[in-house]
């Protein structure tokens, strides 16, 4: 997910030591940022006695270039759901001793069966958080722009003459094609999934369109943009757009973020706890996984970063404003028109980079 920029946590902040030495017991996590509560951290190793180093990345691709290289040095990692599919072929992430996890008893069927699409028999991942794609905005910016804006549409992005109305306060759009390709195709009425490579050519074509109007291709300075009221429109993570809506709400400033999942549909993403196989400390790994399956932990990370879990039992720990809200946890009918992708092969995988190369550069 969320952009080219590599960031490493403060270790300080969270209370951790980044070198161990080697009768000390450590465990190595990659997670993205802002996707953690730092205080589930600090309890862990307060229980446990196992040092966490804990590193941020905002791509899934560094996360498979690593793995794919080997000697990461990394105990768990928590890339996305197509990613884990690829890296399953690979033969980079170790199969999971499920006899270790006993809180595997914990997690939610509904999630638990959709992941098997990347994951048969949910031998090599387990689900940490999940989300949709969908339109993050400030609401007074888009009102003042165009009081009936269809801010649950795609047509806020996809319609040039609606999407030009808000260039002047800025866009900014995921920069991944993974995420806006197949959303184009579902906006064009076509499979969202699509390997075709004429209709992924025509989901590029409507990119192009847009393409004069966008700020910034990022996939992670949204957050902030729009929680400072730097941009008024964005296409990203819901969590992200909640966090920033918290942090609006915080700063006291007068801006007003919200998220919509578009009535046409958006996709359901999935980020998973995995162990590379080549872990150097893989039942550290085990104990920390098993610690973030707890459902009280599971419900203060999501308290933490408004992202829905897979996590059944803890559902009712987790705070009203956010349980309650159909835009991190859909009713069953806007489940219904939430899809899935799986991962592009090699050859389709270079068309999609060309494509996406050439709506960024305005080719």
């Amino acid at each position: 997910m969320r952009s080219l920029v590599l960031k490493l946590v403060p270790l300080a902040l969270v209370g951790f030591v980044a070198a161990a030495s080697a009768e000390d017991k450590v465990v190595n996590i990659y997670n993205w940022s802002d996707y953690i509560d730092p205080a589930m951290l600090e309890k862990f190793t307060a229980e446990t006695g196992i040092k966490v180093v804990y590193d941020n990345y905002d791509n899934n691709e560094i996360v498979e270039t690593k793995l794919l290289a080997g000697g990461s040095g990394y105990d768990v990692v928590v890339p996305s759901a197509p990613n884990v599919a690829r890296q399953i072929q690979a033969g980079t992430i170790a199969q999971i001793d499920k006899a270790k996890l006993p809180n595997l008893s914990h997690m939610w069927p509904v999630i638990t069966d959709r992941l098997t699409a990347y994951d048969p028999g949910n031998e090599h991942a387990v689900n940490y958080m999940w989300g949709t794609v969908g339109i993050g905005y400030n609401v007074a910016k888009i009102k003042e722009r165009m009081a009936d804006a269809p801010v649950d549409s795609w047509d806020m992005i996809f319609k040039p003459e609606i999407v030009a109305k808000f260039k002047d306060c800025g866009i900014e759009l995921l920069d991944t094609p993974e995420e806006l390709v197949p959303a184009a195709l579902n906006y064009l009425k076509l499979s969202p999934d699509s390997k075709d490579p004429d209709e992924i050519a025509k989901a590029g074509e409507l990119l192009a369109s847009i393409k004069p109007f966008i700020l910034k291709f990022h996939s992670s300075d949204y957050i902030d943009a729009l929680a400072n009221g730097d941009i008024c429109l964005a296409v990203g993570y819901s969590g992200d757009v909640f966090i920033a809506k918290n942090r609006a709400a915080e700063a006291k400033a007068g801006v007003e973020v919200n998220y919509v999942i578009p009535k046409e549909g958006a996709a359901m993403w999935f980020d998973s706890f995995v162990i590379p196989a080549d872990a150097p400390h893989p039942e550290e790994a085990y104990v920390f996984i098993d610690y973030m399956l707890r459902p009280e932990v599971a419900a203060a990370n999501s308290n933490f970063v408004f992202y829905a879990n897979g996590n059944k039992d803890s559902q009712a720990l987790i705070s009203k404003d956010i349980i309650d809200d159909p835009a991190i946890y859909p009713d069953e009918a806007t489940l219904g028109r939430l899809y899935m992708t799986t991962p592009y092969d090699a050859k389709i995988q270079k068309i999609v980079t060309r494509v996406w190369t050439k709506v960024k550069s305005g080719g």
